[in-house]
């Protein structure tokens, strides 16, 4: 049997845990996160000023094994909904239910705060990871663009 995973919001509790994930994330995406890039990260989550927000899953025992972040997001042609940033689960927990568990928590957001749909983005090789979101919502024909400033 799987251990049960639970999401909460991310708390102060979490702060060096949660480091320890998303520089993996980053690293995951050959992008290395500076301390202060860190830091700014975990300052915007705990803002209310600002719109970025995390859910940690953690196992049975309380231990920390994976993040989403999260936002709303505005669009002038379908209103307001949200939008993921980053998912991530410690690759030794994988499998054990964490990623279905940050959905499960990112549709209780959704209909807490009345968005339609959450949309998220992933790398066209993530083939991992595209397995469990094809399971959790439906792949769209938009591409993304980026325009450097």
């Amino acid at each position: 049997m799987i251990p049960k995973v639970t999401v909460s919001p991310a708390e102060s509790r979490d702060h060096l845990a949660w480091r320890r994930l998303f520089a993996a994330y980053g690293e995951f995406y050959a992008t290395e996160l500076t301390e202060a890039e860190l830091d700014r990260a975990w300052a915007w989550i705990h803002d209310p000023a600002r719109a970025t927000r995390c859910l940690i899953a953690r196992t049975a025992d309380g231990t920390p094994v994976g993040l989403a972040h999260y936002r709303a997001e505005d669009s002038p042609l379908s209103g307001t909904r949200g939008f993921l940033d980053d998912l991530f689960v410690d690759p030794a927990h994988r499998g054990g239910g964490a990623v279905d568990a940050l959905f499960a928590g990112l549709r209780r957001v959704a209909a807490e705060e009345g968005w339609p749909n959450v949309r998220w983005r992933t790398a066209e090789n993530n083939y991992r990871a595209r397995a469990a979101y094809d399971r959790h919502g439906a792949k769209t024909v938009f591409l993304t663009y980026a325009m450097d400033a």
